[in-house]
């Protein structure tokens, strides 16, 4: 039976353990390069021992982007950051992981500690922001967004083939499609943003057009030997948005077009949704389970999976393959060591660099010593 620390096989990858490292965007990019900084930030994690490790999403296009600051991978000049980022990951025992994605009618905007508020497409940091149909998200999204044509989507999914090939040619094991959190292929899937009556609109079927059509797009180029993943927005929490009975045939339906591994999270393209429980320790565990069960396909999902016995216990049960953690890796570049100690593990440190591990096994001092809090079990 499968732990939270046994190893992990999709494809020609194997990861050390069932602990990834979610993407989530730091705004330190320049002109969409990583930086020392990325490179201190996503090697610490390796190091920390997590099994998969993803920088931030990785904007296909330069308006593919949240805002200035995010990174990206449309241009060859991102390579070489790109290259030097998965290449501490591989040094520190972890795999490098991908995710492609274009923010669509939610990108053109401040950082948040500035405000998130949109710029406008004439101010020097903003953009025209693109989308399904020319519904602007609201809230804070108030300007208008232009509609994609047919010749436009066309575009982007070259656009994600040639984000594929730097993807591998900077060394990436695992490569995701980001078509979630209210971005552009979660808004093709959703009615709330997607009222095309051509083949990309209308019947749950043409919208998912898009995506099976990106994916096809990327599944030329990228090697069969390697995992080529999604991140779904599975859920609208809104009556007219996606339900996740959409979701469930959603995934197996692009299983037959080469998915391998489903990430599920939320659809978030409206900001009037009811019921999304924000402090339910692992709600969307649930959900990923059926879809495993049913589809037939290795699932990971994310939200509130910080606690090390409850991560475990998923594992364990069999409902879940991979645990998604965001804020815990933000907060713990250590969290898979800690974990190891709650959950008693023989050797914990056996996570991290044989040259720390040394030092920490040789010389662990009394109790407290090392910086750790007492076990809690």
């Amino acid at each position: 039976m499968p732990d939270l620390f046994s190893p992990f096989t999709l494809k020609g990858v194997t990861l050390r353990n069932r602990i990834a490292m979610s993407p989530m965007t730091m705004y330190r990019a320049t002109d969409g390069k990583m930086s020392d900084f990325h490179i201190m930030l996503l090697g610490s994690r390796a190091a920390g021992g997590f099994g998969l490790v993803f920088p931030e999403q990785l904007a296909i296009t330069e308006d593919g982007r949240t805002g200035t600051s995010c990174a990206g991978i449309y241009d060859d000049d991102q390579i070489e950051g790109l290259s030097r980022v998965t290449a501490i990951i591989k040094d520190m025992g972890s795999v490098p992981a991908a995710q492609l994605g274009h923010t669509g009618r939610k990108g053109s905007e401040l950082k948040p500690w500035e405000g998130k508020r949109q710029l406008p497409p004439d101010h020097p940091d903003g953009w025209q922001t693109r989308g399904p149909s020319a519904i602007t998200f609201g809230g804070r999204y108030t300007f208008p967004v232009h509609e994609l044509s047919i010749d436009e989507i066309k575009d982007i999914h070259r656009a994600y083939a040639s984000a594929a090939r730097r993807a591998l040619d900077a060394g990436f094991e695992w490569l995701e499609m980001h078509f979630a959190h209210g971005y552009l292929g979660a808004s093709f899937f959703s009615p709330l943003a997607n009222q095309r009556t051509d083949q990309y609109g209308g019947c749950l079927d043409n919208r998912l057009r898009f995506h099976r059509e990106a994916m096809d797009a990327v599944r030329a180029v990228w090697p069969e030997r390697l995992p080529l993943t999604m991140r779904l927005g599975s859920d609208d929490f809104n009556v007219d948005g996606v339900q996740f009975d959409d979701a469930v045939w959603a995934i197996g339906q692009l299983k037959d077009h080469g998915l391998d591994f489903a990430d599920l999270s939320l659809g978030m393209n409206t900001d009037a949704t009811m019921g999304i429980p924000w402090n339910d320790v692992g709600f969307m565990v649930e959900r990923g389970a059926r879809v495993r069960q049913e589809v037939g396909i290795p699932v990971g999902v994310s939200w509130n999976l910080g606690i090390p016995a409850f991560a475990d216990r998923v594992i364990r049960e069999q409902l879940i393959d991979l645990v998604f953690l965001g804020r815990p890796a933000l907060a713990n570049p250590h969290w898979p060591v800690w974990a190891a100690r709650e959950l008693a593990q023989n050797d914990p440190f056996s996570l991290i660099p044989e040259d720390w591990a040394w030092w920490l096994r040789s010389r662990p001092g009394p109790e407290g010593s090392l910086g750790w809090p007492p076990v809690q079990r």
